[in-house]
């Protein structure tokens, strides 16, 4: 079973950067593709953005060019540079893992993104 373990959420002020980070731990499938999403209150949940295993990308379009999803293979962690940060941004930001020929799904607790104006 996938574990997943965000961290590195908090309050910024409108344009500044945060780095989420989510640790993956227990049984990996090898085609997989992990994702952020983030819900805002009152909004439905969506994704920011998503990296598979053979590190194809894809972002949302309010976040493109300012958002950044990597993968460190060894460390098994997933994580999301946000920059040029704006009030809108501000959410609860879940990983999650995904395999890509099963239905196993993970989601991780979530991190409290704020950003002020």
């Amino acid at each position: 079973q996938v574990q997943l373990v965000e961290s590195g959420g908090g309050l910024v002020q409108s344009g500044g950067s945060l780095r989420l980070s989510c640790a993956a731990s227990g049984l990996i499938f090898s085609s997989y593709i992990m994702g952020w999403y983030r819900q805002a209150p009152g909004k439905q949940r969506e994704v920011v953005a998503s990296i598979s295993s053979s590190l194809r990308t894809n972002y949302a379009d309010s976040v493109k060019g300012r958002f950044t999803i990597s993968r460190d293979t060894a460390k098994n962690t997933v994580d999301l540079q946000m920059n040029s940060l704006k009030p809108e941004d501000s959410a609860v930001y879940y990983c999650k893992y995904s395999a890509q020929f099963s239905s196993y799904e993970s989601w991780g607790q979530g991190t409290q993104v704020t950003v002020s104006s």
